[in-house]
């Protein structure tokens, strides 16, 4: 973006901010900058361990729904072989997202965001109790004939409306979690501050996805007692949650209407207004849809390609957690006081190549195997959060106090609608793989062809955080 059009963004966005009738400033009831240093703020640590709870929770439970959708048996006929349903779950979840995720934006304007926090941790002890029975009434899952891999007996119904259930409270949850953010800290505090939620965050994916992998294993034919486990730390997760502080409400006269199911028009003016924010949520919503696939793609790795079992398989895929969890420390440290969009083109090109190495073979066998897989994955997810913490802080740091909650909610629907496309690329590729009997894994070389217009086109101007504080 050029100078002039900078300009011009910033202004428009300042007019935006202007007192109105319709829309007043919003009237914050402290003073940001006197709030105590981070780590001295209770608040701080109420909000970090109640996400970490929840995305817990989340990546407990949805490992566990992944691995047994990715052997389905459609045909309980002996001999017949499993189908990968693994996108059907992914499209499931992520619709909840796109259905709710709009008037979940417009629900954190309106109402203080605390208030949505407690009420969505209390909405999680519900769906977990509602997964308790889902289990409860599910077939046991039937060895396979290698007698390494279990499968299940028709699609399993019942939990994917779990599955969905969990995915609406996480919508409702999101916009009024990241929409809090840099209203309760001070504003120099809020790269160190999302960079310690993300750290969390995928620390919980990193024990949660081993954990949910190690209860499907160990509890094939008892499986309603992981989800007794979700119920208690979603418990845990609400007490916690109470120590949030209360911020203002944004916008408490905002007018509800059908865009709020979608885009709002005041988002959509700021949005036409700043080549900024369209060219960061475009981006945000490219890495998402990459993001999506790899789970998908490192479970049918472990489990049709390595043989593992269920808790080998989720191993493997917390790998890539570990990188992540690294690479947004590092990229929060770096980005003290300004957004560096260096960090997201360096994160790219290391996206790009740790992928294609993870499609490369030798002799028809995997050239890294289980091990070098390893250390493949972590590197994918140390270059995945250098390239997502930048764009992130942006979107929430620009946009204008009194809709940051609606432009939330607009990434994340714009987000989901991306992981929607692809489950439904997983399942096209996945047609073209078998059908050029290409390996399973060249997968990942797919996903990297995505990214490279990033990598080539992506040229933002850093942008100091002193503008939003």
């Amino acid at each position: 973006m050029s100078e002039t059009e900078e300009t011009l963004a910033n202004d428009a966005l300042e007019a935006y901010r202007a007192p109105s009738k319709a829309s007043p400033p919003i009237k914050h009831a402290f003073d940001r900058e006197q709030l105590p240093p981070l780590f001295q703020d209770p608040a701080f640590y109420g909000m970090t361990v109640t996400q970490f709870l929840g995305a817990l929770n989340d990546s407990i439970f949805k490992q566990i729904v992944l691995l047994i959708c990715a052997l389905v048996l459609l045909d309980p006929a002996p001999g017949s072989k499993p189908a990968d349903m693994q996108m059907l779950a992914q499209g499931i979840f992520a619709l909840a997202f796109v259905l709710l995720s709009g008037v979940a934006g417009y629900w954190a304007d309106i109402v203080t965001k605390r208030s949505i926090i407690v009420g969505a941790k209390v909405a999680e002890i519900v769906v977990m109790l509602a997964a308790v029975a889902a289990f409860w009434l599910m077939p046991p899952r039937q060895p396979m004939a290698d007698g390494e891999a279990f499968a299940v007996v028709g699609i399993p119904w019942a939990v994917l409306l779990v599955l969905f259930l969990m995915g609406a409270q996480s919508a409702v949850f999101g916009p009024a979690k990241y929409g809090i953010l840099p209203e309760m800290v001070r504003g120099k505090d809020l790269p160190r501050f999302n960079g310690m939620i993300q750290m969390t965050t995928f620390l919980a994916l990193i024990f949660g996805t081993y954990l949910g992998g190690w209860l499907l294993r160990e509890f094939r034919d008892l499986l309603w007692l992981p989800a007794v486990v979700c119920v208690g730390i979603a418990v845990v997760g609400t007490v916690t949650s109470l120590l949030v502080r209360r911020t203002p409400v944004a916008q408490p006269d905002a007018k509800f209407g059908l865009s709020a199911l979608a885009i709002a028009p005041e988002t959509w003016r700021v949005l036409k207004n700043d080549r900024g924010l369209q060219g960061a949520l475009l981006v945000y919503s490219i890495f998402w849809f990459v993001a999506a696939i790899i789970p998908l793609a490192v479970n049918t790795l472990g489990l049709r390609t390595f043989k593992l079992d269920e808790a080998q398989t989720s191993f493997l895929l917390t790998t890539v957690s570990i990188g992540i969890a690294a690479g947004f420390v590092l990229a929060g440290k770096a980005s003290a006081g300004i957004v560096r969009f260096g960090l997201v083109r360096l994160g790219t090109w290391g996206l790009v190549l740790s992928l294609v190495t993870m499609s490369l073979s030798v002799n028809g066998e995997h050239l890294l195997g289980y091990y070098g897989s390893q250390i493949a994955l972590s590197v994918c997810g140390f270059f995945a959060g250098l390239f997502a913490l930048p764009v992130q802080v942006y979107l929430q740091a620009k946009p204008p106090e009194n809709i940051k909650g609606r432009m939330i909610g607009t990434m994340n629907l714009i987000n989901w609608i991306a992981i929607i496309g692809s489950a439904v690329f997983y399942l096209v590729a996945q047609i073209i793989l078998d059908a050029l009997q290409l390996p399973s894994y060249w997968m990942f070389a797919a996903t990297a062809l995505l990214l490279l217009p990033i990598a080539l086109l992506y040229r933002p101007a850093d942008y100091p955080l002193e503008q939003h504080s």
